[in-house]
């Protein structure tokens, strides 16, 4: 019903059919078929929505049945896909899946794409068949877009350096599509980013400075939201995006605290994570860097009323993205974090090395300096990176 109405389709007619074996031919049974139909023709549905994976055949074989487009999950999230991505990136890698997707559904079954071309005489034996000169030009389309999306990467690869050059950490929001993280990231940032309540409002990396309680300035960034079965297409072709996340000082993985299934979506969103840290592009401690926020809790009548009790060296933190309430607390909690991750370290530096001085000062909390003719000694604590930074530069 959601993925439904993140596109703007009107649900007239929804059911739920248990299955005892799925057919390999309908994955339905004949029985349901028939009685489905009948629904169909009755409410005049033009578009049948199933909420599994179908293959091509099954596919091509309900839509004969029923006299109608069907679409299974995979399909309907790549359309909301593409629906909204407005960057160039977005937009590649959605076009990225939407192939990868339709190669899959060119099958000999598909008699219509059957027919044989003509070949050029001087060749001999038969023409190219449609399917064949299909899966070509799909084929050659998909080469031309990973290279497009190579250079892209390569592009947000050079930003990211660039950011690591900076004296501001990163903090990454993640979570379940829906779960107020577009909201969240307005209320902290004070940015106008859309925020809407339905699935997949954000699909394109947002990033807006942060200013938190200790007047250290951090960089915020929006993810696209996780949902259950996603797609493996678009697992891979929005990899760019979720590397903000490895990239990320600090992960917030924002969840709706009043929606009935919260635990199992925190459960997907940490095996999509957990996907990631196997492929590795994610570290496998990412965890001890991820505070859990609780949001919405203007739904259940205030922070004080969210009850969940948090697991072993977790943070967790309650808060209502569209009162305000609680985000202070969350401020304190990234700023804690940060701060926990810092080492404390020791320079002595020249009297003369303004600069060098200024940048501790700038990118660290310096706790004791001590100047004398000959050096000045400075005890400061500095994030991981920035130590290395100044350490390498």
């Amino acid at each position: 019903m959601g993925l439904a109405a993140a596109i703007g389709l009107v649900v007239v007619h929804e059911a739920i059919l248990p299955l005892r074996t799925r057919r390999s031919s309908t994955l339905l049974g004949s029985g349901q078929i028939t009685a489905q139909g009948l629904e169909l023709v009755e409410k005049s549905v033009a578009v049948v929505i199933v909420d599994s994976q179908l293959s091509p055949v099954q596919q091509r074989n309900l839509e004969k049945e029923w006299g109608c487009k069907v679409i299974d999950r995979t399909g309907l999230i790549l359309d909301i896909f593409g629906e909204r991505a407005t960057t160039r990136e977005g937009a590649l890698q959605v076009e990225l899946a939407h192939l990868e997707y339709q190669r899959s559904r060119l099958v000999r079954s598909w008699t219509h794409l059957e027919h044989q071309r003509g070949g050029f005489g001087f060749l001999g034996g038969p023409g190219e068949t449609q399917i064949e000169a299909d899966r070509r030009l799909i084929g050659d389309r998909i080469v031309r877009l990973k290279r497009e999306l190579e250079q892209v990467r390569r592009t947000r690869g050079l930003h990211r350096s660039a950011r690591r050059r900076t004296p501001f950490p990163t903090v990454a929001l993640v979570g379940y599509t829906n779960a107020g993280k577009s909201t969240l990231f307005n209320a902290m940032t004070g940015a106008d980013v859309a925020a809407r309540d339905q699935l997949f409002a954000t699909l394109d990396p947002t990033m807006r400075a942060l200013v938190l309680p200790s007047g250290r300035r951090a960089i915020l960034s929006d993810t696209v939201g996780f949902i259950s079965e996603l797609p493996t297409e678009l697992v891979a072709a929005f990899r760019a995006t979720l590397e903000e996340v490895s990239e990320a000082d600090v992960i917030l993985h924002v969840r709706d605290a009043a929606h009935p299934d919260t635990m199992a979506q925190r459960a997907d969103v940490e095996e999509v994570l957990r996907g990631l840290v196997s492929d590795g592009a994610l570290d496998e401690d990412w965890q001890s860097r991820t505070i859990e926020v609780l949001n919405k809790a203007d739904l259940m009548g205030g922070v004080a009323a969210v009850q969940f009790r948090p697991r072993a060296n977790a943070s967790l933190v309650s808060v209502s993205a569209l009162t305000g309430e609680g985000l202070s607390e969350l401020a304190n909690s990234i700023d804690n974090r940060l701060a926990a991750a810092m080492e404390d370290v020791s320079y002595a530096l020249p009297p003369e090395d303004g600069a060098r001085i200024a940048w501790l000062y700038q990118h660290g909390d310096v706790t004791h300096r001590e100047d004398s003719n000959e050096a000045v000694h400075i005890q400061v604590r500095l994030l991981p990176a920035d130590r290395a930074r100044f350490e390498h530069p």
